[in-house]
């Protein structure tokens, strides 16, 4: 367990009591969430927003409580662990945190005070042709008198059809070079010329499609410098991975609780199968690689606040990989060790287990952020 101070450890308690009282049963949920369809329950998000931990990150002057890394992290592993229905709070705080580095003062009011009032937010990088090679994107911005003109496909963008806006990453010059001529834009989700169409998962409402034809915006919209968004999403990535690694960390906790419990109720042959050497390795094992998993993510979130302008490639990239593999193990696992009970959706198992192995997919896929880290030894 890191070593929290005693005002995180009790921010820490706070997060775990509210998730307990609004959110503690699998009645509660599925009243949030239309039988678990949904992902986010912004009736449970509002309250948290008036609570103040939406804006955690957030500039006081905006509303926000001007919190660290570290206490992201609290906020996210604790509503994880306490399954509560908030799934837009990554994408909100990934993106929030652009507008926060990168607009204008007057984006910043509009956004980050709504981030802080609860508002949700959406972040649009992918393509049908541009998943884990980014950069190679089409969707494209022409410039015309007094703003832009967008069109093109975007897809796998989540949390859209509930988001008030979405930052946009599109293409405003060809310049040989599929890094460069990049800029960020800041699309409310009801311009006309968007269309905003659901993408059918096993995780369910998630993930969509964003059509652009002849979507008009003013020149107020950029966000940052045009034809610099891509190194803009790159200072970013400390912050997505965090954000990935920290939520993963609160879902293999909260499958590991689930399952110790079960285990340790659950008798064959005449005794709890937890006490059988099979099952009692195999949590002696997950067990470890949580609490290691946990060890890294705060120790990268401790950097990250001691130097805000160090990018840390390597660690934040290590950070999102144990913590999305270690949550997929150990949810997997889960299942095996509860049986059939593991795979009915009375049980909360097999929702943890569809979450954890999209985890490494999302944010840059495992085998990206292996890449990765194998070139910051020179590989």
């Amino acid at each position: 367990m890191p070593n929290l101070t005693d005002e995180q450890a009790a921010f820490a308690a706070a997060i775990a009591d509210f998730c307990k009282r609004e959110s503690g049963t699998r009645e509660q949920r599925d009243a949030l969430t239309d039988g678990g369809a949904d992902l986010h329950s912004q009736v449970l998000y509002a309250k948290m927003a008036e609570l103040g931990w939406t804006g955690i990150l957030v500039p006081e002057e905006y509303g926000g409580a001007a919190a660290g890394n570290v206490e992201m992290c609290i906020l996210l592993e604790e509503a994880m662990r306490g399954m509560a229905p908030i799934g837009g709070i990554g994408p909100t705080l990934i993106t929030a945190a652009a507008y926060q580095k990168f607009a204008d003062e007057q984006l910043k009011k509009e956004v980050l005070r709504g981030v802080a009032a609860g508002d949700s937010l959406s972040i649009s990088m992918s393509e049908p042709e541009a998943g884990s090679d980014v950069a190679n994107l089409s969707c494209r911005a022409e410039k015309v008198d007094g703003g832009w003109v967008i069109n093109g496909q975007k897809t796998w963008c989540s949390n859209a059809h509930f988001a008030r806006s979405i930052l946009l990453i599109a293409r405003t010059e060809k310049t040989g070079k599929k890094h460069e001529g990049l800029t960020q834009f800041h699309i409310p989700a009801d311009t006309p010329g968007l269309e905003i169409k659901g993408i059918d998962t096993l995780g369910g409402r998630e993930v969509n499609d964003l059509y652009f034809t002849n979507c008009e915006i003013p020149d107020s919209a950029v966000v940052g410098e045009v034809g610099n968004g891509w190194d803009q999403l790159m200072s970013g990535l400390n912050t997505e991975r965090l954000i990935l690694a920290a939520m993963q960390l609160g879902v293999a906790e909260r499958s590991f609780a689930d399952t110790l419990s079960f285990i340790t109720e659950r008798k064959q042959f005449g005794r709890p199968i937890g006490s059988f050497q099979a099952l009692r390795h195999r949590m002696a094992d997950l067990a470890t690689e949580i609490e290691c998993t946990k060890l890294l993510v705060y120790s990268v979130a401790q950097q990250a606040d001691d130097d805000p302008t160090r990018l840390l490639p390597r660690e934040a990239s290590m950070a999102k990989l144990k913590a999305t593999e270690t949550s997929k193990r150990m949810t997997i696992d889960a299942m095996q060790m509860m049986g059939g009970y593991g795979y009915a959706t009375e049980f909360d198992a097999e929702r943890l287990m569809r979450g954890a192995i999209i985890s490494t997919v999302y944010g840059g896929t495992n085998e990206i952020q292996r890449d990765i880290i194998g070139k910051t030894f020179g590989l």
